[in-house]
């Protein structure tokens, strides 16, 4: 039975904030929100029927119109500067036009048999398919649906614009919303929203930098009102998790200094992806690593969104990556990156929004989710089964997004071309027994 028959039923609603928020308030786009705007976030979360029995869709609904107080900035809808200093900049119009609700039914399968299906293009069907445009002043920035499934049990699928915030604030946006829900008032840092600003990073530029396009960006042609990218070849997600048991028999292979989990797992799906593109085209020489900031690592932003990231890239010189040691791959991830934060902002600056890029699949691109706090969200004091997060709108040569798993070791979402998948999951499991 394909995906599309699975989930049935589907009725959309609409959310605005518990009062008005006033009509010239407006919500102004850092530069770092800009250069992620054709990026989306995509969450889901499983319950069983114990954390939700009795709970009906109002019940789900009512602590939004409080939560959207707070976040009313995702209720809004762009707008476009009408020329001046700012040119055509866009903005969000904080007009209480509301967040979008989607309701849903799974009527065939249980969420244990949904699960067990282990399939992560499944998983997109839970959060709705949102790209921004082509009526840009009309598109909903937040979805947020809900599917119950023949078990009794729930999925809250979480679909967010990225130009919002990172996948840190799209995870706080629900955490708060559930606290909410249990009558537990929001921390009183959500309630002292500072103002944005363009923030430049204190560090060196690298001469090769200068006067260039950050390695980390792909220029793409204008897409007007439509924020949606168009690759070249078709992409597929796959999700594998890895225990903590083969996430240690993989840091046992890195000798020397201690190993984070999240550079010996990017260093082996370079050397993994290195190779099964030696069958197709040219390995990855450069990759981008996206962090969370240094200042940030609580993952609770007290801005109510923020882009929080640091880009960086690693660049292999003089190797084969598909025939280096792992350890080596490791070291450089570690101790060799190039953050081009900084050279990504004073871009974005110069460009004043005109232009379109590409951050994640402009290279290869991994991702540290590794703390983002998605096991927080509880439904009467139940934390979900699983949870999970990746993005859509990657570029042609990928995106690797690791985060934690339900019992320990790590979830590694992946965004590839089609092609290249089965050629994944081989390695994968020729290397820790997983696909």
């Amino acid at each position: 039975m394909g995906v599309e028959k699975l989930i049935s039923d589907l009725k959309l609603s609409s959310v605005v904030p518990a009062s008005i928020t006033g009509d010239d308030k407006v919500h102004e786009f850092t530069n770092m929100d800009l250069v992620m705007k054709l990026h989306y976030i995509k969450g889901v979360y499983f319950f069983k029927n114990d954390a939700v029995e009795g709970l009906h869709s109002p019940d789900l609904k009512q602590p939004m119109f409080q939560l959207l107080e707070l976040y009313y900035q995702t209720s809004g809808r762009i707008r476009r500067s009408d020329g001046g200093d700012n040119g055509c900049r866009p903005f969000i119009k904080c007009n209480d036009s509301g967040v979008r609700i989607v309701e849903a039914k799974c009527s065939n399968k249980t969420i244990d048999e949904w699960l067990a299906m282990n399939d992560a293009c499944a998983n997109e069907e839970l959060s709705y398919d949102q790209v921004l445009g082509p009526d840009l002043g009309f598109a909903p920035l937040v979805f947020i649906q809900f599917t119950w499934f023949k078990c009794g049990g729930l999925s809250i699928g979480l679909s967010w614009a990225h130009v919002l915030g990172d996948a840190f604030s799209a995870s706080n946006f629900l955490n708060i919303w559930a606290q909410i829900m249990a009558g537990q008032f929001p921390p009183n840092k959500f309630l002292n929203k500072p103002t944005r600003t363009n923030k430049f990073i204190n560090i060196p530029l690298l001469l090769s930098t200068v006067g260039k396009l950050p390695f980390s960006l792909k220029k793409i042609d204008p897409v007007g009102d439509h924020w949606k990218i168009t690759n070249t070849c078709k992409m597929q997600s796959h999700s594998i998790h890895i225990t903590q048991k083969q996430l240690n028999q993989l840091i046992s292979k890195v000798y020397g200094a201690k190993v984070k989990p999240f550079d010996v797992i990017c260093a082996t799906i370079w050397k993994i992806l290195a190779k099964v593109r030696g069958e197709y085209s040219s390995e990855p020489m450069i990759v981008t690593i996206i962090r969370r900031e240094d200042n940030s690592c609580d993952t609770e932003t007290t801005d109510v969104s923020s882009n929080g990231q640091v880009i960086s890239i690693v660049e292999a010189n003089n190797v084969k990556v598909y025939e280096v040691d792992t350890s080596k791959l490791t070291k450089l991830i570690a101790e060799k990156v190039v953050d081009e934060t900084r050279v990504v902002e004073e871009l974005m600056e110069k460009e004043n929004g005109d232009s379109d890029f590409v951050v994640y699949g402009a290279n290869l691109t991994f991702v540290n989710l590794e703390e983002a706090r998605i096991y927080d969200l509880e439904l009467r004091g139940k934390k979900p089964i699983f949870a999970s997060y990746n993005i859509s709108g990657v570029g042609d040569e990928g995106g690797v997004f690791v985060l934690p798993g339900p019992e320990g070791g790590r979830i590694v979402n992946v965004v590839l071309p089609k092609d290249q998948i089965e050629g994944f999951k081989n390695e994968m499991r020729e290397e820790l027994g997983v696909f």
